[in-house]
């Protein structure tokens, strides 16, 4: 997650937000004539003005005040694509004091029923495209089929009748909405967002209304924001970079968003275009895909002037901004938590996320601040064990307001008082803070521990490359071995030698960071918002009975090119596994 620009996010304290509560901004913004006729909502030809905006979320707030169940907490579970839906549904929710669950439409089964459970949801609102997800586990819920209510005004041509729950639009004709005045206290909780899990089990960040709306203002400073100014939100609604950077500036400085009901790399361009939008907010690697597209001579033609997000490397969001005319992208430190803020007012280094203020330190796992990374005259970090810890806050958790339902993960976040991010990182003698992956992406391999993130960006720049996920993987003897998986760009074939020959090329990446496997890979696995999940990849590793039609390449020490992995040299390598008394880390 590099750095991309020399801006700083305003601290808390430094952003005030214009209302105490969501309801009061609401209110504000219906009342006051200067926002109230201004476009609030765009989706597709269909535009809301403030005004209209409100109006629907009081009938929202009427639906839930019929249909929550006494005696439970008032959380209202939305699963549905990035549809108006959601955003009514999130003023209803601001209406009434209750919390808006955001879904994984990626989850199913046995994982989606534990998201709702987990959350006490008590009514929920999908779709028809997402009954599919619902009906194997209906009768595990919580709650009965009348409390599940299916919207199908923006239903697509391909979607299913509905055959389960109640019709929305019958149930909210029957709401009346009025303004009861009901002013909700600012610590309210406004949403549960699940992070992506990535690496585990997702939890649920809980978000206060006043932590919303903290956030919405400060991003909107960031940005430059006024009344003119139009958000494209195809980044889903169920996390929290589209709920806190795309849509919340919104209704706190009263202009408006454009959304998508999912990323789609081929329809980006003319969604920004028919929307005007100037901001745009993305996570995990939509840049990377945008670049990858085939490039016109009028991509510059576009009214965007700054993007906001994460996990852009600098050669791909250098790209970006310079094929698509945009002013500024600032690709920031960025989780669900909001523990972490770092200084991007300094000359942050090439490939850094920014500069640490006293409070960001880097420690090991017993609180120890650990040295300065040290590089050599190729910019190849040399100290890895010694430099690389976990980011922490060592002045407390931020706006991170814990986990719902989980006091375990939530004391262990912020133990000793300080906010614990899971993410493994390093610094340089003036402060440089550098991503290098998830607690859990340390490689060992003949001894030497190192991160994956490094491998990662240094993969990236492959001209072919448009994706590349690094991961250990067990060794048959001891230790691990770095696997890495690629997605090629369109059209591109992979050459084993000559891959082989510019990844020696490389000065940042000795030899024993130079992946032994190598998966040329359709697609990867991701999370809804377009992070890879690699325990998915660690488990497939270098089985052929798991990776599907993706192609799998060897290059042992030595070597000087990569050759396929053949079912021959599978049956071999599982035998050193059973001799070496290693064969359980082969099934796992």
């Amino acid at each position: 997650m590099p750095a991309s620009a020399s801006r700083s996010v305003p601290e808390p304290g430094q952003a005030v937000p214009p209302a105490g509560n969501a309801a009061a901004l609401l209110r504000r913004n219906q009342d006051d004539p200067a926002i109230a006729s201004r476009p609030a909502v765009l989706f597709g030809e269909q535009v809301w003005t403030h005004r209209q905006y409100v109006e629907e979320s009081l009938r929202w707030a009427a639906l839930f005040r019929q249909r929550l169940p006494d005696g439970r907490p008032p959380h209202v579970g939305v699963l549905l694509d990035n549809t108006p839906d959601y955003l009514f549904a999130f003023g209803g929710a601001a209406f009434t004091g209750a919390a808006v669950v955001g879904l994984n439409h990626t989850r199913q089964g046995e994982h989606l029923r534990r998201d709702i459970v987990h959350t006490d949801i008590g009514l929920l609102i999908t779709e028809p495209t997402h009954l599919h997800r619902l009906e194997p586990i209906v009768e595990e819920l919580p709650f009965g089929p009348e409390q599940i209510l299916v919207s199908s005004r923006w239903r697509r041509r391909d979607d299913p009748h509905p055959a389960l729950g109640s019709d929305l639009e019958r149930v909210l004709d029957g709401a009346v909405g009025d303004d009861d005045g009901f002013e909700p206290d600012p610590s309210t909780t406004w949403a549960l967002i699940f992070t992506s899990g990535t690496s585990a089990a997702p939890k649920a960040v809980i978000c206060s209304q006043r932590r919303l709306l903290v956030t919405g203002t400060r991003l909107g400073l960031l940005l430059g924001l006024g009344p003119d100014d139009v958000g494209y939100v195809s980044m889903p609604l169920f996390h929290s970079n589209a709920v806190m950077v795309g849509w919340m500036p919104s209704l706190v400085y009263g202009c408006a968003v454009g959304l998508a009901r999912r990323f789609t790399a081929s329809g980006w361009l003319a969604d920004v275009r028919r929307y005007r939008a100037t901001y745009f907010n993305y996570t995990g690697k939509p840049l990377a895909y945008l670049v990858a597209t085939p490039e016109k001579p009028d991509d510059a033609d576009n009214p965007l002037r700054i993007a906001f997000g994460n996990e852009g490397s600098p050669e791909v969001v250098e790209a970006f901004r310079r094929r698509f005319g945009v002013a500024e992208v600032i690709d920031a430190f960025g989780a669900t938590e909001g523990g972490i803020s770092l200084d991007r007012d300094g000359p942050v280094k090439p490939g850094a996320m920014g500069i640490a203020p006293p409070h960001i330190k880097i420690v090991d796992e017993d609180g120890n601040e650990l040295a300065p990374a040290r590089f050599d005259q190729h910019g190849r970090l040399v100290n890895a064990s010694d430099c690389v810890g976990e980011i922490v806050n060592t002045a407390g958790a931020g706006p991170f307001e814990g986990y719902y339902n989980n006091d375990e993960a939530t004391a262990a976040t912020t133990r000793r008082g300080w906010y614990w991010s899971g993410d493994l990182g390093y610094m340089d003698e003036d402060r440089n803070v550098y991503f290098a992956g998830r607690n859990a992406d340390w490689i060992r391999v003949d001894g030497e521990n190192f991160p994956a993130g490094p491998i990662e960006a240094a993969l990236g720049r492959h001209p072919d490359v448009v994706l590349a996920s690094v991961y250990g993987v067990p060794d048959e003897q001891a230790g691990d071995q770095v696997m890495a998986a690629v997605v090629l760009r369109e059209g591109r074939s992979f050459d084993g030698a000559a891959f082989a020959r510019w990844l020696d090329s490389l000065d940042d990446i000795g030899p024993k960071w130079r992946p032994r496997y190598l998966r040329v890979a359709a697609e990867l696995p991701t999370t809804g918002t377009n992070k890879v999940v690699k325990r998915t990849l660690v488990h497939e590793k270098f089985r052929l009975d798991r990776v599907g039609t993706d192609q799998l390449y060897r290059r042992e020490r030595g070597e000087e090119r990569y050759r396929p992995f053949t079912e021959s040299d599978e049956r071999d390598l599982h035998q050193r596994f059973v001799r070496a008394g290693r064969e359980r880390f082969w099934d796992l």
